[in-house]
Parts: C-alpha cells; structure tokens; sequence
C-alpha cells in the first residue's frame, strides 16, 4: 500500500520499470534517463535485519567481514529481501588501517580500539604502508564471490573512508565522542600531517583500484566525519568561507587526489557528513561525480545549485524508518517530488541505516519509489 498524493496506481508504475537494476543505477550515475530513481541505503547489508541478526549469533563481526562467503551472504540478505538496486559489499572503512598494521577490537563498552594511537612521526613509522594490499585481499575476493551471484542484475558497489576520516579514529586510537586530536595536530604540525594525510590518499586510492578491478561497478568515499571540521575560531570572526577552506585543507584536497588516480574507471559517489557538498562538487578531475548529503541537508538547494552533469544522492532522515510505513511513505514522497525530473539522482538515507529501522518501513520506502510517477 502506498500512501499520499504523489502517487499512480501499481500497475501503471510498473509498466514503466523497464530496466535491470544494474544498468538503472548505472544510468543515473552517468546523467542518463532512467524509468525511476534507483535506490539503495548506506548500511543496509546487516543491522536491521533478522537473518543478519541470526549469522551475527554464530559469527563475529569481524569474521563476518574477513570471510568472503559470510561477507558475500551479508551483502546479498538485503537484495533479496528488498530488491534494492544496488549492493555494497558488507565491510568496513576500518580494513584500511587494519592492512595497514594496526589493528582494532571491539571494546566491551561499546566502540572500537586500536592496538596503538598514531600521534607521532614515529607512530607513522609503525604502519606498514608496502604490502597493504595483499594484506586486504580477503575484500577483492568477497567482491568477486558478490558479482559472480549477481551478474548483471544488480550493480555492486565498493566503498572506502576518505583519508581524513580514517586518519580521526587512526590518530584518536579508535571511537570517540570528540575526535579533538586531528585537528590540533593539523594546526600544530601541519607539515607531518600533510605527510599523513598524502601517504593515507594513496593507499586509499590503491585500495579503490583494487576494488573496481575486482568487479565494483561503482565505488563511494566516506567522509563521514567531516562534520567535524571547525574554522580555527569559533564565535567572533566565523564564516561559512572559513569553514570551507578549513575543510579543503584537511580533508577535501586529499578526496581530489583519490578521485584523481581513479578517473574514468567507474562512478565516484562521495559522501560528506555536514555541510561541506560545495567544495565536494567543486573537485574537477575527470570521471563521473555523485555528491551524497546528509539529511540535514535541502535538497532543493543542492538541486538549484549543482550543475547538471553532477548527481546527487541522498537523503532521507534514518530516524524515518523507526516511525511507521505511512509517515515512510510520506517522507519518501517529498523527496522524490523535490528531486522529480533530475537526472543523476539516487535515493538514498542521509546517513546510515539505523539498527533499530522496521522492515516493514523499509519495504515501504522501496515500494514508494517503485510507485513513484517519475519524469525522465
């Protein structure tokens, strides 16, 4: 069932859902014309789920994410349950540091640990930069195991954390609730940051590489920290353009060098929580560019300010799926009308699926846009 006035009949709908999800989801990345938006969420592949929740009793999550045919079951659990037009493998940004030599646990208090904090030339010194790859094989062999069952149905999506998210939880030691350190380091060393932040670009953009080779249709960056990113005085004297030159420094620079190596390969999907989507959509390397926003972004601003040849993915508020399907469908519904018409768009949450999300919600969102009247 669906819900409100943005709607035509199911068999009207479908009559016009003509493409494979694949090449719906590569079509919108190009800027092409599609029957409707293609839709898939950030985290989908778990969490919500209960035949996740079951495999999550028998294994840990970091066996489920090392073992190729647990990860390949994980990434498949929301496809076929949802029919969602993509999948993104069932990982985590985190395997960087990991192959990188320092590696991480879960604490009994929630959150994640490193075995050590990078805080010093001589902690770069301990991560093992030769070899990461081989070291993170376990990844390009779930991708293969993921495309080989979905052929050319579905599009499969790789993904990796930007270099200035990765270097916040590398230079705090794991999770925090402040991530104060990279930024005091950026401004009190800035040289050795720099040297950081370059050498994590690439083997970020190596780690990419190694994905598109393995089978990923299309790749997203994850700079889901980068709300973080604070002009160097607050109150008297702030701006927006202080903000954003900030963020440049710290941590756009570094995206524009990964899209840089990846160029032409595949679809580039970047996320950015916060903000920070003009200096995103100004990076001007060649390839096809998807900016991905968070929910408390408008998205008829993004719509009215980015050019045509950019996409744009996003953003339904997650806390949505927790309410109950009508409000899901209403919700889902104003963002399709505000976005209507726009070629490059992808339906997306505006950050990832939360674990407390009903399934029912999530099947109602799927089927709200597949009952969407959309423009080509």
């Amino acid at each position: 069932m669906v819900y409100g006035s943005f709607f035509v009949p199911l068999g009207a709908a479908m009559r016009h859902c003509t493409m494979e999800s694949r090449e719906r989801f590569i079509n919108a990345c190009g800027g092409r014309p599609v029957d409707r938006p293609p839709v898939w969420l950030m985290r989908q592949a778990g969490r919500a789920l209960p035949e996740y929740r079951a495999l999550k009793q028998k294994h840990s999550f970091l066996d489920l994410v090392r073992t190729p045919e647990l990860a390949t079951e994980v990434t498949l659990q929301p496809v076929r349950r949802f029919g969602f037009d993509a999948a993104i493998l069932f990982s985590d940004i985190l395997v960087v540091p990991e192959a990188l030599g320092q590696p991480y646990q879960f604490r009994d208090t929630g959150g994640i640990e490193f075995a050590f904090a990078v805080r010093t030339a001589q902690d770069l010194a301990r991560l093992k930069w030769e070899g990461m790859i081989e070291r993170a094989q376990y990844v390009a062999d779930a991708l293969r195991l993921v495309k080989a069952e979905l052929g050319q149905r579905t599009a499969l999506l790789g993904f990796a954390g930007s270099p200035w998210t990765l270097a916040n939880f590398m230079i705090e030691g794991g999770s925090s609730r402040g991530f104060t350190r990279a930024q005091a380091w950026y401004r009190e060393d800035r040289r050795t940051f720099d040297r950081f932040l370059d050498k994590l670009a690439a083997a970020v953009a190596d780690y990419l590489k190694m994905q598109i080779a393995a089978g990923a249709d299309a790749v997203q960056v994850f700079d889901s920290l980068a709300h973080l990113v604070d002009p160097p005085e607050s109150g008297e004297g702030w701006s927006r353009t202080a903000g954003e030159d900030l963020y440049q420094s710290v941590s756009a620079r570094w995206i524009e060098q990964i899209m840089a190596e990846i160029a032409g390969q595949v679809p580039v999907i970047l996320f950015s929580r916060g903000h920070h989507w003009p200096s995103l959509a100004a990076l001007s390397p060649d390839g096809t560019r998807i900016i991905s926003v968070d929910w408390t972004v408008d998205l008829a601003e993004v719509r009215s300010r980015l050019p045509a040849g950019i996409g744009i993915q996003g953003n339904l508020d997650p806390a949505v799926l927790n309410a109950d399907p009508a409000t899901v469908a209403g919700a889902t519904g104003r963002i399709l009308a505000t976005m209507n018409g726009r070629r490059g768009y992808i339906f997306n949450l505006g950050h990832g699926l939360p674990p407390t999300a009903k399934v029912e919600n999530i099947a109602q969102l799927v089927e709200t846009i597949q009952n969407f009247a959309w423009l080509n």
